[in-house]
């Protein structure tokens, strides 16, 4: 797995290429947690070149977006593919969790 971060005036964007699996999960977690203790209260996850998430992936983005509402912040995804999508579908989290089809359409809810 592969995380790329974007500070933009409206939010700081992390993007994630490959498998967020058992294996590396705790970097998502690690560069979350960085963020929200900078200050950071509004993130958006680009998922679109994630192309397989774990329980242990799902668990790391749900902490994620626990904290950010603590912090009365945004914590929104983009870009689900398909199969990701119904990952999301099956484990409820379509219902929990903001998701725009595209990075343009997330960034304008911030």
């Amino acid at each position: 797995m592969e995380i790329n971060e974007q500070k933009t005036e409206r939010c700081v964007i992390i993007g994630i290429t490959g498998r967020l699996d058992t294996t590396n999960y705790n970097l998502l977690e690690k560069k979350l947690m960085e963020l929200i203790e900078g200050n950071n209260n509004k993130i958006l996850v680009d998922c679109s070149k994630m192309d397989y998430i774990s329980s242990s992936g799902l668990r790391i983005l749900l902490m994620g977006l626990k904290k950010i509402t603590l912090l009365k912040g945004k914590f929104v995804l983009c870009g689900l593919q398909e199969n990701i999508h119904e990952i999301f579908e099956i484990s409820g989290f379509t219902s929990i969790f903001e998701i725009y089809p595209s990075q343009e359409d997330a960034v304008k809810v911030f």
